[in-house]
């Protein structure tokens, strides 16, 4: 199956709360008035899923509001606010094999997976 991918520049809009994405984060060459040291190191820019929040509590307390979460809790915010790797573009997920959504708990779960599986 392919899967229709539509990007969305975070400057233009952001996603619903909570839900997952992939994201275009990275570091990006220097604006002109940075800090030489925080732009330190070779450009990149790559795709990696995480989900958006509008609230966000790190273990140390710090609220971070309209942010993107990796999978390892590394908080991203969007391009244009001050991030070592801001997210430049995001897109939603494809939803399960067959279905429309993008997640399946319990006896539920099984059920799908037999009938996609023909099983």
């Amino acid at each position: 199956m392919d899967a229709v991918v539509t990007w969305v520049d975070v400057r233009e809009r952001l996603p619903r709360d909570g839900l997952p994405v992939a994201a275009a984060t990275g570091r990006y060459p220097s604006g002109g008035g940075e800090d030489p040291d925080a732009a330190s190191g070779e450009d990149f820019w790559l795709v990696l899923p995480m989900y958006f929040t509008t609230l966000h509590i790190a273990e140390d307390g710090t609220e971070h509001r309209e942010c993107f979460i990796d999978s390892d809790q590394v908080v991203r915010l969007p391009y244009g606010r001050p991030c070592a790797e801001p997210v430049t573009h995001w897109a939603y997920l494809p939803t399960l094999p067959g279905m429309s959504v993008h997640r399946m708990l319990g006896e539920g779960a099984r059920t799908a997976l037999r009938t996609v599986l023909d099983e």
